[in-house]
């Protein structure tokens, strides 16, 4: 399109330049983070541009001015020299290998290409040799790039392979504790990954290391704002309805007083798929680990998810945490702030991620991914607008007849709750579960059309009482002034029938 060239999954920062890619500049950043020097860390979610940002900056410290003709850094910095120590997680064959043998490699192909030589083998002694020749070498201090960090930890975070995970930790923490006392041979040092697992597990020896990933300043260091878009894209934006691209991609904040921004793979693959809204990056891989620690705890709904602001950055192996790491892979974002509580609201950032996210989910919770949510959520639309509560028992019984003999045998009310809430939140439909009110929390409410659906559910007892429960617990006492039509549906499972027996509807 426009005859433009779109960077989709480009992170090689001369490649774009030389080539002609299109390039949101993100050059203020750069040159701040190398002005100040020191030592920081990022964390965003995969495809966000971090590889392209570090790609920036060394081409910054290897002094290659002419790459940043018409970027906002190309009269404020004087481009020279500097020695770079590049490691990245991607490229360096852990799984093959083993992390030390990987990185044992990896640090001698720098001492190769620098020309040093040596005989240790010890990893975290190559590298403490390795800075301080450097800054010998060159006479300044060296400038120190990490790549994807935590990628030998997340790749081996399922609970089959978690010795693994911890045995990576151990030899992070012991290759990572060399920076400290090496401070005055580092320039600059950047640590970029996912997830910002738990200070005392790796970083505990690194404690001037500075953490950006929510800071407002850097808010939106990765990610492309609508004022970027429109800046970048004013040929393309012509063409396409602006709030529907925004609520597709855009939504994603990484501090409360930040800008919105939008995931740069999806909106370039957007314009360059000439208009066709896809869940372009959500496509690319999702951990399944993330799905099936989902239906072990019975997490479900996502819609208003709080969490303490501590939170919000950590990640700990031996007390792993769904919701932060959500919120770091990108599946959450931040919405709101309750300063009283030192907490944030978070939820879906986009249509893109929550119709995605939901679907994966939901066959999370049956467990095959045959499942015809077509056919399902074709079901529950049509009970919205019949009121055929035969036609509401014999949808949600197609959905449970793909859950294995294994799961029904062990699961609980709330199983068949969070299949109900995630099948309405595939449709669409605004739904909220656990609603509180003055006599206790009904299990879900459903809004279509402006008409309530209050749903209480039972298993293995009867539909009539989860009926009058909803009456008698005050559930409909909120929406009375409405003027909305209100319907009461009781539900009754069947642990021993594998199915919903029977609906009273009213």
């Amino acid at each position: 399109m426009f005859g433009r060239k779109y960077p989709i999954g480009k992170q090689d920062f001369p490649k774009l330049r030389n080539e002609g890619f299109v390039y949101v500049d993100k050059t203020k950043y750069a040159l701040e983070l190398a002005y100040l020097g020191g030592s920081y860390f990022l964390s965003k979610p995969r495809r966000f541009g971090k590889s392209l940002f570090l790609s920036t900056l060394e081409s910054i410290f290897l002094g290659k001015k002419e790459l940043f003709e018409g970027l906002y850094i190309y009269d404020k910095w004087e481009f020279e020299e500097y020695p770079i120590i590049r490691l990245d997680y991607t490229k360096i064959g852990y799984r093959d290998l083993g992390l030390k043998e990987a990185l044992r490699r990896e640090l001698l192909s720098i001492y190769d290409y620098y020309g040093i030589e040596t005989k240790e083998t010890v990893i975290s002694q190559l590298l403490k040799n390795l800075i301080e020749t450097l800054s010998k070498k060159y006479n300044k201090g060296v400038v120190i790039l990490i790549d994807e960090y935590d990628k030998p930890l997340i790749d081996f975070i399922d609970k089959d392979n978690l010795h693994q995970a911890k045995e990576n930790r151990d030899i992070f923490k012991d290759l990572y504790s060399v920076f400290k006392p090496l401070e005055k041979n580092i320039k600059f040092l950047l640590i970029t990954g996912v997830s910002k697992f738990s200070k005392v597990s790796i970083f505990s020896d690194l404690n001037n290391l500075t953490d950006i990933s929510t800071h407002k300043h850097f808010a939106e260091i990765c990610g492309i704002t609508q004022e970027e878009l429109e800046t970048n894209f004013t040929e393309e934006l012509k063409l396409y309805d602006k709030e529907k691209i925004r609520d597709w991609y855009n939504g994603y904040k990484f501090n409360i007083n930040g800008k919105k921004v939008y995931n740069p793979f999806s909106i370039l693959n957007f314009f360059y798929g000439e208009g066709e809204y896809k869940n372009f990056w959500y496509a690319t891989g999702t951990p399944t680990f993330l799905m099936k620690l989902c239906r072990e705890r019975q997490l479900y709904d996502f819609e208003s998810v709080k969490l303490n602001k501590s939170d919000l950055g950590n990640f700990d192996i031996e007390n792993l945490k769904i919701e932060p790491l959500l919120f770091q892979t990108g599946y959450l974002t931040i919405v709101e702030e309750d300063a009283l509580f030192d907490e944030f609201t978070l939820t879906f950032p986009n249509k893109e991620v929550k119709s995605s996210y939901i679907r994966n989910l939901l066959e999370a919770y049956v467990d095959t991914a045959q499942l015809q949510s077509s056919d399902i959520l074709n079901g529950l639309r049509r009970f919205l607008n019949t009121k055929d509560k035969e036609l509401l028992k014999d949808t949600i019984n197609q959905a449970f007849s793909h859950i294995p003999y294994g799961l029904w045998q062990k699961e609980n009310e709330q199983y068949y709750h969070a299949l109900v809430h995630l099948m309405f939140s595939l449709l669409g439909v605004y739904i909220f579960s656990e609603v509180q009110t003055k006599k206790g929390r009904t299990d879900s409410v459903v809004m279509f059309e402006n008409e309530v659906f209050i749903f209480e559910f039972k298993l293995n007892q009867s539909a009539e009482e989860a009926f009058f429960q909803i009456e008698n617990k005050g559930y409909v006492d909120h929406f009375k002034d409405s003027g909305m039509p209100v319907y009461k549906i009781g539900v009754n499972f069947s642990s021993e029938k594998k199915e919903v027996e029977e609906i009273v509807l009213g």
